[in-house]
């Protein structure tokens, strides 16, 4: 299959997320190989898929995927805050649901080439769109000391950089994956990289993060997609790390009438309520799935229903 497949995670969870959901078009936001939406359109004969995503190889795999489904599965390669306009360029006024599966996908990281991995020899690269002229390697090596540092923290979690920006810092230029892995790991003290999987591995996803500007497009994807829904649709995200997890609470928060006005008096604020809330705590995979399947063990599932707009003091 194009050599792009991947296992789609609590893809059972997901198709019974969308059982709920009325009649209609359901967008897959993150296509990949399109597991998840083969496994929708294979449960309910009543939906059609608008699948985005910006990686041309993802498009290409899960187009060969879900050819058996015809004219059911349409594509768009874009970023997901594009979600409005890719579901208005095929002729759709509005959907009955969205999917979110946040992060990178296995075949990037398994791809040398594509610059993902830390633990084989690629470029410097990490865009999920060839057609960005911006890399991982202008952040590595253009980057000053301080706004390097700044990026591992905030989208790393990671404790160690300024110690990891001073190393890459002194190492430039940085030229491949694996001499960037061996610069970030030797700038941790040798107790705190005997636990928590790999040294690089916190950094290698900041820097991903950062060039693909994933947690700076995605308030407004899931605002967008929320517009989109239909009352009965639902919009589902499954992330990956904390700061991922912040702004789908934060959002579905807001959307869910969210405000800072006391409960003991009239809201003041204005806010409306346009979802509901499905289930308070993320759902977090199997223990046998995650057992199965490493990715999964990070995963978190929130999920919101759309509802008739309702301001908060007639509630």
């Amino acid at each position: 299959m194009s050599g792009f497949e991947h296992d789609p995670v609590m893809v059972a969870e997901i198709a019974e997320i969308f059982d709920a959901v009325p009649p209609g078009t359901i967008v897959d936001a993150t296509l990949g190989a399109g597991g998840h939406s083969a496994a929708l359109l294979e449960r309910r004969a009543d939906i059609d898929v608008i699948g985005i995503d910006r990686d041309a190889d993802a498009i290409a795999a899960a187009r060969e995927r879900l050819e058996r489904f015809a004219d059911r599965v349409r594509t768009s390669r874009c970023r997901f805050d594009e979600i409005d306009v890719a579901v208005a360029r095929h002729g759709v006024g509005s959907i009955s649901g969205a999917l979110f599966d946040l992060g990178v996908s296995s075949p990037q990281l398994d791809r040398a080439e594509r610059g993902f991995s830390y633990r084989s020899a690629g470029p410097i690269d990490m865009r999920m769109d060839d057609r960005q002229r911006w890399s991982a390697a202008d952040v590595v090596n253009g980057y000053e000391r301080d706004e390097l540092a700044r990026v591992i923290r905030r989208h790393g979690d990671e404790r160690f950089a300024r110690r990891i920006a001073d190393a890459i810092v002194g190492a430039r230029p940085v030229e491949s994956t694996t001499q960037l892995a061996e610069v970030v790991t030797s700038a941790i003290p040798a107790p705190a990289r005997r636990t928590g999987g790999h040294p690089a591995k916190r950094t290698f996803q900041a820097i991903r993060i950062e060039v693909n500007s994933e947690l700076e497009v995605l308030p407004d994807a899931l605002d967008r997609a929320m517009a989109a829904t239909v009352t009965g649709g639902r919009v589902a995200v499954l992330s990956y790390h904390s700061g991922e997890d912040r702004i789908v609470k934060e959002r579905f928060a807001v959307a869910a009438g969210a405000c800072d006005c006391p409960h003991d008096l009239p809201c003041v604020c204005g806010a409306v309520q346009t979802v509901r809330i499905v289930r308070g705590v993320a759902k977090r995979a199997s223990a046998t799935e995650q057992a199965a399947n490493r990715r999964s063990a990070s995963a978190r599932l929130r999920v919101v229903e759309k509802i008739d707009p309702t301001p908060k003091a007639e509630r």
